[in-house]
């Protein structure tokens, strides 16, 4: 099929030109916005087409551009959720879910931050970290830190948070 290309032409003085994709706004009380949907091209007899998003590279200075994947906040009710995951297979494996921070050649590695959500009333937010079920045995589960230089190898650190009143939390 036809190629459909949306592009901000290039400068040369100040910021480079903004792309803004935006579903329309509705004020009906009975009534949700717009939605917003990128898919790729289905492929009857073979694969279908990959989603690319990502941020150019830096220059000679700077950092690359940031990629945000968030909701947006609720006045009354929950905020929206945020899924990140494959399609099931029928004649084959599940796809991959890879999250991986890219390595630098100067100061520490960046961090990979994983934490549920605070609230002013009842419990905080779990965290839940399962493996796959399968007919023969479960998926296994493996905590490691890489190989250190000099200074050794990472620490493994398990400990549940203090309480201000009763037990904290067991390990």
């Amino acid at each position: 099929g036809g190629a459909v290309t949306l592009s901000v032409g290039s400068g040369n003085t100040g910021s480079g030109g903004d792309l803004s994709l935006r579903a329309g706004v509705t004020t009906a009380t009975d009534s949700t916005g717009g939605s917003v949907a990128i898919e790729s091209g289905e492929g009857v007899a073979t694969s279908s087409g990959m989603v690319t998003i990502r941020s150019a590279n830096a220059g000679t200075s700077g950092v690359s551009g940031k990629l945000v994947f968030s909701t947006g906040t609720s006045k009354t009710g929950n905020s929206g959720a945020l899924t990140l995951g494959t399609g099931a297979a029928t004649g084959g494996r599940g796809g991959l879910v890879g999250i991986s921070v890219g390595s630098g050649t100067s100061g520490a590695g960046g961090m990979l931050y994983l934490r549920s959500g605070d609230t002013t009333t009842g419990a905080g937010g779990a965290l839940l970290l399962s493996t796959g079920a399968g007919s023969t045995a479960g998926g296994a589960l493996t905590l490691t830190t890489s190989d250190g230089g000099s200074s050794g190898s990472g620490a493994v650190t398990m400990e549940s948070g203090a309480a201000a009143a009763g037990s904290s939390g067991a390990v």
